[in-house]
């Protein structure tokens, strides 16, 4: 009779294939560089710096200014529909045709 406790039970290969499905694998990206936050909106680092300093994008320091993503989808999902080209002169977006 085998006593071993490493016998192997469906639990078992089940909890082994899950733990291993998640290895290497990069979690979602917490924080931003203003680099990447400028890249991510198909804009400049300066414009990126202007929507922090006017106070529209809330970022944090750690050795640099950092943008959470939380923050960075809520700025989107507010600001959609808005001209944002000048951040201190705030329009809703008018296309015409």
């Amino acid at each position: 009779m085998n006593t071993n406790s490493n016998t192997t039970t469906p639990n078992t290969i089940t909890q082994n294939v899950n733990e291993r499905s998640t290895e290497g694998v990069v979690p979602e990206k917490i924080l931003y560089t203003v680099k990447e936050v400028s890249t991510i909106m198909h804009t400049n680092t300066g414009y990126v710096y202007q929507l922090i300093s006017s106070g529209l994008l809330p970022a944090l320091k750690l050795g640099s200014l950092k943008i959470r993503h939380a923050t960075l989808m809520k700025f989107l999902n507010e600001y959609d529909g808005y001209d944002l080209t000048d951040p201190s002169n705030i329009e809703k977006l008018s296309v015409s045709a």
